[in-house]
């Protein structure tokens, strides 16, 4: 059997009519979108996400509370100071000797992950790959999922976002968030999606099998996007793999992307049944297509 034809057994996607028929393509017509037949072969980019605790965009911006502030205001990224010591911040924060005032009992302070991203010239492809952390055995936020993952794309409209990634969508007043509203939506500064001003959020749930497209803008909406075309994710022994079939072009809320293009981006995992601001996180990032950055989608 050819390395393509395992590759298409392999995958079950699960996103309607559309999982299905990019599942035909991967099969072997040559007219369709195709992912990478051998993914081994895509270079990895290691990003360790960390817990980050009741760490708002206020907290972070804030000169008083974080010495980074200064550096934020002379337009340094948050990954220029800390893309080495996320282990560390996280276990500071998650073991709650700062910015958790509820902290969990055995709950993971940073998960290490792969990051491998490709094209065909039409559909950008991202795989994520991680060894699951041991269950911290608190109560389930989300009963359904174990596991949620999502990325955020930002085109340069966002303030903040090539800076922090999807910090700027992260506010004290949150859901979640002490004190905060469980009605409270995520959004940011002056967000607006007929302006063009939102992150593109694309979300894989383990429990539903299925995956979300929408964006943050004044509010958070889960879909209504017409990018995503498949997602799918496994668990083997113990690691997880998800992998992400995105259009370069799509509708309302679907950020446009483009070879020779640079975005704004960042990624989270709810891991252990976590939900809202409970989860782990990366720092902001740059994708590129065919171009240099942080991580790169070549095409294949």
């Amino acid at each position: 059997m050819s390395k393509r034809a395992t590759a298409a057994m392999e995958l079950k996607w699960t996103a309607g009519a559309a999982g299905l028929g990019l599942l035909c393509m991967l099969a072997g017509n040559p007219a369709g979108a195709a992912a990478p037949a051998d993914w081994s072969k895509v270079p990895a980019t290691s990003v360790t996400l960390f817990y980050p605790g009741v760490a708002a965009m206020e907290w972070i911006t804030k000169g008083t509370e974080h010495g980074g502030a200064r550096a934020l205001r002379k337009g340094d990224a948050c990954a220029d100071c800390h893309s080495e010591e996320t282990a560390k911040m996280g276990q500071l924060i998650v073991s709650g000797q700062k910015l958790e005032p509820a902290p969990i009992a055995g709950k993971a302070g940073s998960i290490p992950v792969q990051v491998r991203a490709a094209h065909d010239g039409d559909t950008l492809y991202l795989r994520f790959s991680w060894k699951q952390p041991k269950p911290a055995g608190g109560a389930r936020m989300d009963d359904k999922n174990p596991v949620k993952i999502a990325f955020m794309l930002d085109a340069g409209k966002v303030e903040g976002a090539g800076q922090s990634g999807c910090w700027a969508s992260c506010h004290a007043d949150s859901r979640t968030m002490p004190g905060a509203a469980d009605t409270k939506k995520k959004y940011v500064k002056n967000g607006s999606l007929a302006g063009g001003v939102f992150y593109d959020l694309v979300q894989w749930r383990s429990g539903e099998k299925k995956g979300y497209d929408g964006y943050v803008a004044d509010a958070r909406v889960m879909e209504g996007g017409k990018a995503l075309v498949a997602a799918e994710g496994k668990l083997d022994g113990d690691t997880w793999t998800v992998t992400f079939a995105r259009k370069f072009a799509g509708g309302e809320g679907d950020v446009t992307l483009a070879p020779g293009q640079v975005y704004n981006f960042g990624f989270a995992i709810h891991d252990d049944h976590a939900a809202g601001r409970f989860h782990q996180v990366s720092l902001g990032y740059k994708l590129g297509i065919d171009t240099k950055a942080d991580v790169v989608a070549s095409k294949q």
